[in-house]
């Protein structure tokens, strides 16, 4: 019984995956890339998953048809850090010290919103991460990661979020 608890406890419930595909597809309309992130005004937002995929279909049904500011939005997954050429939002989905450390470093100056919600993802270096609080998913944003990567966060978001930096995670 305890066996099945613990992995109960790591495996997300479908209703908790479909409110983080849903608040990140909204991420999308309240963070601001620099201008040269986009070569053009057709140019697709690309929304990541690096690692195993814990949204099931509920991403791509969150984004179907969707656009920000003429963008369309494309859903990508990749299995390392390397594959990654092009994305704006990455899901982190990994909880590997050593591994999320390799990401963070490689991902260093490019303007990609790194998402996650492993314990220590803000601490080693992630901007926003996903925790429960009395049943209900919240996020915590690290503002001075995002600064540092050219993104510009919306106060409408960030009045939503828990604030921490560097100093306070």
């Amino acid at each position: 019984m305890v066996g099945d608890a613990g992995l109960w406890a790591q495996q997300p419930s479908s209703r908790e995956s479909q409110v983080k595909a849903v608040f990140l597809f909204n991420f999308t309309q309240f963070i601001e890339w620099p201008a040269k992130t986009f070569p053009d005004a057709e140019s697709p937002l690309i929304i990541g998953i690096l690692g195993d995929d814990p949204f099931g279909n509920y991403l791509e049904q969150a984004t179907t048809n969707e656009k920000i500011n003429s963008h369309p939005l494309i859903i990508q997954h990749y299995k390392t850090v390397d594959e990654i050429k092009k994305c704006h939002i990455l899901f982190v989905n990994i909880s590997n010290k050593e591994q999320l450390d390799l990401v963070f470093k490689s991902l260093e100056g490019k303007s990609i919103l790194t998402v996650g919600d492993s314990r220590n993802f803000i601490r080693q270096g992630g901007m926003i991460r996903f925790f429960t609080d009395n049943d209900k998913i919240k996020f915590q944003i690290n503002v001075e990661v995002a600064k540092a990567a050219g993104l510009t966060i919306s106060s409408k978001l960030l009045r939503l979020a828990e604030i921490v930096t560097s100093k306070n995670n």
